[in-house]
């Protein structure tokens, strides 16, 4: 999904089975029953699903809402939320819903029409949602509409009736489904965001459809939620509540999961992770995510692509996670990861001599003249460290100074969307298991492009793949356009694909699994004991 990474990822490729403290997050299990306690590492930006893209935020959306489809716990691939079923066109251009009958937690009644209705609210023009490129690339008409070149009457969304709703897509989009699991193709409760305005999303204004419903939000300590006896799958609902804690400090979360007063930690401390790599409650995996700086090409400086590409050579990446991350990430000069079938562009590879020759052709020879640059990133003791390496790299290699800007989420978050920045950290995790994923967010109509790279034949390359059906030749159109933006134009400047890594005690916890993209839906979480 979505969406920016909170966390560093610092944990080795493979799941080390090592004996280790086997009592850690033994005593919040037998305390609480089935009371889950996890921390999520920072305040939210916000519970309401037009408004969010982080992963933080998406641990919420999972408690609180269901799309259409949810996410296999442990294939990530689609399986029914509230739809029962769906059936394809023969040419696969028209999926058809079976929705249940299901209600809101205030009982209002969702049906196909809440769908055409939400859908529409998030694509309008005036909802600025940061994710409506998504369905926009998908929907027959939707990208008109959210461009305001068209009405709403444009849009491929039908309810055929109360419980059938129909979508037409842009051609015979492979990975239509499994992408609708994603926040941005949410049901909106748009007649409690009538009702309460801004406030719809406070304890006591709360509706949503989740397994779970909200019960406490203490701003900057907890959110608390509690199971939502509306649910249509309430029986697999075993947790009788699961709080989110905003804990940012790393070391700070693993001393509270290391004491048993937390069940999930989603962060490890880099200094620590020698000793943690023994604990047999650390748990690693290979994830479909990258990690890269955003360079904002209205910058006059940046906009030259001799300037991206020496910042991009001067980097040695294998150093970098060898040596200052050490989790068993993999080094990367392209953006987008291996996948099945997708071979990743190649990027521009580490060269000291050319991005010293490319800086001097662009009139800054050993970086003189070269402006002072601001790198932003979030409060995270990992990305400090990488950011530290960044700075000694171009110093050394190129001659350049560069400032740290430490942000807390929400402001890094704003600074970013609002353009207001030279260079800024950012993380990418798929939100389904395919190229586009990750291609379509350098759209430049895409919300999420915050460094506002535009280059009209990368668009037409990614709207192209959109409308052809699965196989080697969509696939080599996708990587011919991650070539144009990638080797070509350096867009962005990656430094590597993550692995996931997390704390907790599968002898405690049932219904947890890792998994490509380390979602975890909270159906199906319950108590060994």
């Amino acid at each position: 999904m979505k969406k920016s990474l909170f966390t560093v990822a610092v944990a080795a490729a493979m799941v080390l089975g090592l004996a280790g403290c086997g009592n850690k997050g033994e005593k919040a299990a037998q305390t609480s029953g089935a009371e889950f306690i996890f921390n999520n590492g920072t305040e939210p930006q916000s519970l309401d699903p037009s408004k969010i893209q982080g992963v933080p935020e998406h641990r919420l959306y999972m408690a609180l809402f269901e799309g259409l489809v949810s996410y296999d716990p442990k294939t990530c691939e689609a399986k029914p939320g509230v739809a029962e079923s769906w059936t394809l066109s023969d040419d696969g251009t028209v999926i058809t819903f079976k929705l249940r009958d299901t209600t809101w937690s205030d009982g209002t009644p969702i049906t196909a029409q809440t769908f055409v209705d939400s859908w529409l609210y998030y694509l309008a023009p005036e909802t600025a949602a940061e994710y409506a490129y998504m369905p926009a690339a998908v929907i027959k008409g939707a990208e008109d509409y959210n461009a305001g070149k068209a009405g709403k009457e444009a849009v491929g969304l039908r309810a055929v009736d109360e419980h059938t709703f129909e979508v037409t897509l842009v051609g015979p989009v492979p990975y239509a489904i499994d992408m609708m699991a994603h926040y941005s193709f949410a049901p909106l409760p748009l007649h409690a965001m009538q009702k309460y305005g801004n406030d719809w999303t406070k304890a006591g204004n709360f509706v949503g459809n989740g397994p779970f419903v909200l019960s406490e939000w203490v701003p900057q300590d907890h959110i608390s939620v509690t199971p939502n006896d509306k649910y249509w799958d309430k029986a697999n609902v075993f947790l009788s509540k699961v709080t989110f804690l905003t804990i940012e400090n790393e070391t700070t979360g693993f001393n509270k999961y290391k004491n048993g007063e937390i069940d999930w930690d989603t962060t490890v401390p880099l200094e620590m992770l020698d000793e943690i790599k023994l604990d047999s409650d650390y748990h690693v995996s290979p994830q479909i995510s990258s990690y890269y700086y955003v360079l904002n090409v209205n910058n006059p400086v940046l906009a030259d692509v001799r300037v991206r590409k020496a910042l991009a050579k001067s980097i040695n990446r294998q150093e970098l996670v060898e040596k200052v991350t050490k989790g068993g990430q993999i080094a990367a000069t392209s953006f987008c990861p291996p996948m099945s079938g997708y071979t990743p562009a190649v990027g521009n590879e580490y060269n000291v001599a050319e991005a010293q020759q490319l800086l001097a052709d662009a009139g800054y020879p050993n970086g003189t003249g070269f402006p002072k640059m601001s790198v932003i990133y979030n409060t995270n003791e990992g990305h400090k460290k990488i950011a530290e390496y960044v700075q000694q790299e171009w110093k050394r290699n190129l001659g350049i100074d560069v400032e740290l800007s430490n942000m807390e989420w929400g402001t890094f978050l704003d600074e970013r969307q609002h353009n207001n920045f030279e260079i800024a950290r950012a993380g990418w995790v798929g939100d389904y298991m395919d190229p586009s994923n990750f291609l379509e967010l350098m759209l430049s109509t895409s919300g999420n492009n915050d460094g506002r790279y535009n280059n009209p034949k990368y668009d037409e390359l990614i709207k192209k793949a959109a409308t052809m059906q699965a196989g080697a030749e969509r696939m080599q159109v996708l990587h011919d356009a991650e070539e144009i933006m990638m080797t070509q134009d350096q867009a962005l400047v990656p430094f590597y694909y993550y692995v996931s890594q997390n704390m907790i005690n599968l002898d405690k916890w049932d219904g947890w699994y890792t998994n490509p993209l380390d979602v975890h839906p909270w159906v199906g979480i319950k108590p060994k004991n």
